[in-house]
């Protein structure tokens, strides 16, 4: 009687157990499992998260040329990232999703936020505000969007299907950067900055090819002329930043365009003979 009264006590004090209780006791002796994470291409991951995130935080002080040159150097960064790893043999699923998730925060809801803070907000003034911060909104969605069919879509390495997310940001920075080197504003100038943030995110989930460059090869030999050529683009581009960056970005975002213009143009050519 005494054996049977202690295993029932015992019993009923294991199942008061609260750790028993929420966890169960197969999972208590799961073993953990710590998986290490490759250093250097993380590293500068998480930089461009940094440069991203001081952007944002500039733009709050109205300091927005800083944010824009903070947008800048995140997307050199995030540049980098890829390559490196793929340089030293260092790429994993933990550093992609870090990727995605620095690039939504970076030229997605940073760039939206500056944008929005620049010169969105003074759609208030002629009663837009709600079409202001839905502008913004429909960028960053479409950011994500665009983050997500890329993420799980197996497409050509050298073209990307619809605008890549940094050059969306890097056209809107460059602008914004080139409007306060010449002191433009104005209510004009709020209505062009919301519709360039709906044609850039409409760009960025449709099916417009754009090149990727990812087959560039860093480590090949090149002209020397071409080697002039990019001395020349560092000259200009440390005369007139805001204006070259407008220029290069605003080529690369055409240039989609005009690929899939001369697309329809062959196809009607086809279709007519």
């Amino acid at each position: 009687m005494k054996k049977g009264s202690q295993v029932k006590k015992s019993s009923g004090k294991h199942s008061q157990d609260p750790l028993h209780f929420f966890f169960g006791k197969n999972l208590l002796r799961i073993p953990l499992k710590r998986k290490g994470i490759y250093l250097l291409p993380n590293l500068f991951t998480l930089a461009s998260l940094f440069s991203g995130f001081y952007g944002i935080v500039a733009a709050t002080h109205s300091q927005f040329v800083v944010a824009a040159v903070s947008i800048f150097v995140a997307m050199v960064f995030d540049a980098l990232d890829g390559r490196v790893a793929r340089l030293i043999h260092a790429q994993s699923a933990f550093g992609a999703e870090l990727d995605s998730l620095t690039d939504m925060v970076c030229f997605g809801i940073g760039v939206g936020l500056i944008i929005y803070h620049w010169s969105l907000v003074d759609l208030k003034l002629i009663g837009l505000g709600k079409i202001a911060w839905l502008s913004a909104f429909l960028y960053v969605a479409c950011v994500s969007l665009r983050l997500a069919r890329f993420n799980t879509s197996a497409s050509d390495k050298r073209y990307f299907q619809g605008l890549p997310c940094p050059s969306a940001a890097g056209l809107l920075m460059a602008w914004m950067w080139f409007c306060m080197d010449y002191d433009l504003n104005g209510i004009w100038l709020s209505i062009v900055s919301g519709a360039l943030c709906i044609g850039l995110a409409l760009l960025m989930v449709s099916s417009v090819p754009y090149r990727s460059f990812k087959d560039l090869k860093l480590n090949g030999k090149i002209k020397f002329a071409m080697l002039t050529v990019l001395v020349i683009a560092l000259v200009l581009l440390a005369i007139w930043p805001s204006q070259v960056l407008l220029v290069t970005f605003g080529a690369h975002v055409f240039s989609g365009v005009y690929v899939s213009l001369m697309r329809l143009v062959m196809k009607g050519v086809r279709r007519s003979k």
